[in-house]
């Protein structure tokens, strides 16, 4: 039992361990998602979660030994986010003609996105480095972790709350789309891609390809407004 213990030490103390943990759980949380044909609370991320948090808490590995090793996933954030002007090329000839209707939903998630989170976590009296945290949540995350930062909130804050917004976003999209009888896809996919980054996008590729073309759109669109309406709404309410 001894020797089990000192072989577990050693390997959890090595990055190669937690970015292979990382993999596995997502190919199996993407796996249980397919065998449950797509359900939205068969989420591969929020399953990944699941799968991870309580290994992490069993073997009491700390968030920054974790990380070690899944920093090369987080890396390729950067170019996932950058790779999204692909949607935006391919689909250049359709924005152009829906270029009015785009911009004012744009606007009008990203405002509501930003200045809701940002109103609701004054009304509860929280700090204002929470509430600084709180203000990117429906943005892609490496732009998220810069806007807190710049603003002297708390990156690893928001990086929670924009997991957990893109997990709700994608659970919940669908239902509430037909629920609300929403049936264009280009309307569906970019109003999750703003309300829920990645993730939601994700979610929307997976449903149909024309709404993970646009959620891809609205993913881009928000990240650049929302890092010019974050700092002035910041400004502007505290």
């Amino acid at each position: 039992m001894t020797d089990v213990a000192e072989i577990w030490s050693y390997l959890s103390a090595r990055p190669l361990l937690w970015l292979t943990c990382t993999v596995v759980a997502y190919v199996l949380a993407d796996g249980i998602s397919a065998r449950l044909n797509r359900h939205p609370l068969a989420n591969p991320v929020l399953i990944s979660v699941l799968l991870i948090a309580p290994l992490l808490s069993i073997s009491q590995t700390p968030y920054a030994t974790y990380f070690d090793g899944a920093q090369f996933i987080h890396f390729l954030l950067g170019p996932a986010t950058v790779a999204l002007a692909v949607p935006l090329h391919a689909n250049l000839a359709t924005i152009r003609r829906s270029a009015l209707p785009l911009l004012a939903a744009l606007f009008a998630g990203s405002l509501a996105a930003a200045g809701s989170a940002i109103l609701i976590a004054m009304a509860f009296g929280l700090p204002e480095q929470v509430i600084v945290s709180v203000s990117p949540k429906s943005t892609t995350a490496p732009v998220a972790l810069g806007i807190s930062e710049a603003l002297g909130g708390s990156p690893t804050l928001t990086a929670v709350l924009v997991i957990l917004t893109g997990i709700v976003g994608a659970v919940v999209v669908t239902p509430l789309m037909n629920l609300l009888r929403i049936n264009d896809w280009r309307a569906r996919g970019f109003a999750v891609g703003v309300a829920a980054h990645g993730i939601g996008t994700a979610r929307a590729f997976q449903v149909n390809e024309t709404a993970g073309a646009f959620a891809g759109i609205g993913l881009a669109l928000n990240a650049v407004l929302t890092s010019i309406l974050a700092p002035i709404l910041v400004a502007l309410l505290l």
